[in-house]
């Protein structure tokens, strides 16, 4: 049975050279359009795309809602539905305008893969974002084990996480240059380190408390200081494997290598939760953990911009709308306690209006007086 199409094939490969080219997307933007692909072709038993006709859209958007994950056993859902068809339908509007497929296909018809108004709300509708709470972090990282080498290298490397909310695409990539004990800082450089968007930023330690930043001071403390590594050695080292006693494969404590993916350390995450008997929470969600305690600890709007900026945020509307959403429960204090009648603080006044001066000034208004 044929498993591919030659000149499907081609055409592909022009147009995921494009989106990664010419229009900067991302290796897993790319793949995920390279997924959707095949999936199609799969569905139409790979029919050269010259021949696309709206049935082939409909049958397929059909087919395509009655699928079922492999992992969970669920049908797909209408955010996956939604972001397959989407990236069908992107692909056939740029192949319609390509030579030799002009004459054959229609712009308008790869509109046949839209969902309904209904199911794109359902798809796009926003959810309430979930984080650990810092105190179930801590409990986390004070019943983890630190008898071997490895054990302390998991320890810090969730205190990492925690005192510095990076990506663990990051923390993989990070070196011990990238980390200042003394100004309590981690460098982001995007030329090294694998940060979103490729970013550079510097982060300053978070406020979780002191316990947390002595695991990560005392583990930078005893690369440099008892294993004698460099600047440029990993922050996080991967595993070292060897033959053990019993000649098979163990580990061996660590090795001068940064890990070629995140995937240990999420690993490590899902450890960690399961032996403190708590739900898994991965490394991406301690940053929602670190916006709900921005929201309750900055007093003033250029304190939560501090905060956004050290996740990472150029905008700090990005913290907000990304993480900062208000949990039920809190919305419910808010609400019920609006009823009740607040005098406004005059410190909360003038806080306000100093930074509205400042603000002013750096935006170069001369000549202006409070």
């Amino acid at each position: 049975m044929t498993k591919h199409n030659p000149s499907n094939e081609r055409i592909k490969r022009q147009y995921l050279t494009f989106l990664q080219q010419a229009r900067r997307h991302s290796e897993a933007t790319v793949d995920a359009v390279a997924k959707a692909l095949a999936r199609f072709e799969a569905d139409t038993k790979y029919r050269d795309f010259n021949a696309f006709r709206p049935e082939q859209a409909k049958a397929f958007k059909e087919r395509l809602s009655m699928q079922r994950a492999e992992r969970s056993g669920e049908k797909l859902s209408k955010a996956t539905l939604h972001s397959t068809l989407s990236q069908l339908k992107t692909f056939f509007q740029w192949l319609a305008g390509q030579p030799g497929y002009k004459s054959r296909l229609n712009y308008s018809d790869a509109e046949y893969f839209n969902l309904s108004d209904k199911d794109v709300r359902v798809a796009t509708a926003k959810r309430e974002q979930v984080g650990p709470t810092l105190e179930q972090v801590k409990h986390v990282i004070a019943i983890m084990p630190t008898g071997t080498e490895i054990e302390r290298r998991d320890r810090a490397l969730i205190a990492f996480t925690l005192l510095t909310g990076a990506r663990d695409s990051a923390i993989a990539s990070l070196k011990l240059k990238h980390i200042d004990l003394a100004a309590g800082s981690v460098y982001q450089d995007a030329r090294e380190v694998k940060t979103k968007f490729s970013k550079t930023f510097t982060t300053f330690f978070f406020p979780v408390g002191d316990e947390i930043r002595q695991i990560v001071e005392e583990w930078v403390r005893y690369l440099v200081e008892e294993k004698l590594w460099g600047i440029d050695d990993p922050l996080f080292p991967a595993t070292r494997i060897a033959v053990g006693a019993n000649r098979q494969f163990e580990s061996a404590g660590v090795e001068r290598a940064h890990w070629s993916t995140a995937a240990r350390i999420r690993m490590i995450f899902r450890e960690a939760f399961v032996r403190a008997e708590l739900p898994y929470f991965n490394p991406h969600s301690f940053r929602h953990t670190l916006v709900r305690l921005g929201e309750t600890m900055c007093k003033s709007a250029e304190e939560f911009k501090a905060w956004s900026q050290n996740l990472g945020h150029e905008q700090v509307l990005t913290t907000f709308l990304s993480y900062g959403s208000v949990t039920p429960t809190r919305q419910g204090e808010i609400v019920r306690g609006l009823a009740k009648p607040v005098s406004a603080s005059p410190n909360d006044f003038d806080a306000m209006a100093d930074a509205l001066v400042r603000r002013l000034q750096d935006a170069g208004v001369e000549h202006f007086r409070r």
